[in-house]
């Protein structure tokens, strides 16, 4: 004979889900705070920035580093660790980002900003809310992520307008498609992990906020390659 669901406990782990997940976004926009600030810092500093300049390749290596890191030892270091590299990423995120800001106006990066947070947060709550399975739509976007590295590193080498006009409009719908795809699999996670201890809950909101931030900053990215106004 099948136990009986508690309504109150059931209703006690909807409220667990609905917490982790906010606590994933509270993280993720605290990582943008903070790139942003440093960014700020950066760009308000002129030996700064042209110390940025001169080893940005050492700074990319860092960024690199810092996400393997956290992908593979999440479950193995402690929860304070992953949170501490998890800022350390988006201080050393906004350093990079820093020259790439400095081509375009702030008036247009802040716009290209606001356009981004719509275009996350109607994908993400898409992802939250349906009740369409995103397994296989999540499959076709992690594969058609990788063409897009590959895209990248040819448009690297040509240079050519058209097909990087291409390339940004294929990656704006991918990473919109992986945020949808990323909220659905951080809440189907929660919903897995809802009764666990603070520890590994905590690990799981450290890579959910990671995922996001990267699927925010990868439309941000693109969308001022195609509406940032650069500089005179």
């Amino acid at each position: 004979m099948n136990e009986e669901i508690n309504p109150i406990e059931m209703q006690e782990v909807k409220t667990d889900i609905s917490n982790i997940l906010q606590r994933v976004f509270g993280m993720m926009m605290g990582g943008l705070l903070v790139t942003s600030i440093t960014s700020f810092i950066v760009l308000s500093n002129l030996n700064l920035l042209l110390f940025i300049a001169d080893t940005i390749l050492l700074w990319l290596i860092a960024e690199l580093i810092i996400v393997f890191y956290l992908s593979a030892r999440i479950t193995k270091v402690g929860a304070g660790t992953g949170i501490f590299a998890f800022m350390l990423y988006a201080i050393v995120n906004g350093i990079t980002l820093s020259p790439i800001i400095l081509m375009y106006t702030y008036a247009s990066v802040g716009a290209v900003f606001l356009v981004t947070a719509g275009m996350f947060g109607g994908a993400a709550l898409y992802g939250k809310f349906t009740k369409k399975d995103l397994t296989k739509a999540g499959s076709f976007f992690m594969m058609a992520l990788i063409g897009l590295i590959i895209a990248g590193i040819v448009d690297i080498f040509i240079m050519n307008d058209m097909f990087s006009f291409i390339v940004s409009i294929v990656g704006i719908i991918v990473f919109v498609g992986l945020t949808a795809y990323d909220v659905q699999k951080i809440r189907g996670y929660a919903e897995i992990m809802a009764t666990q201890d603070d520890e590994n809950i905590t690990k799981l909101v450290v890579m959910g906020a990671l995922s996001l931030y990267l699927d925010f900053i990868n439309i941000f990215l693109k969308l001022l390659s195609l509406m940032g106004k650069r500089r005179d």
